[in-house]
């Protein structure tokens, strides 16, 4: 996994479901907690965003008119 990703997963988790860390501490107290479904939906919902932001842009034909094309994620205001 790259750095950024790391650290885009890392920081989710620890924003909206309150983990100190994604790393296994081989302890069940530590490694296991109980968090509520609408915090896995956020959590969820950021990563698949970050994930689509990071997109980079893809190479196409225009249907239409044969041109070539590149299509770029669209920024969503929240």
């Amino acid at each position: 996994m790259s750095t950024t990703r790391d650290n885009q997963l890392n920081t989710i988790a620890r924003e909206v479901l309150g983990l100190e860390t994604l790393a296994t501490r081989n302890s069940d107290s530590l490694d296991f907690h109980d968090t509520a479904v609408w915090c896995v939906k956020e959590a969820l919902e950021r990563a698949y965003e970050a994930g689509r932001q990071s997109a980079r842009p893809t190479k196409a034909v225009c249907p239409a008119c044969g041109r070539k094309i590149e299509i770029t994620p669209v920024p969503t205001s929240n």
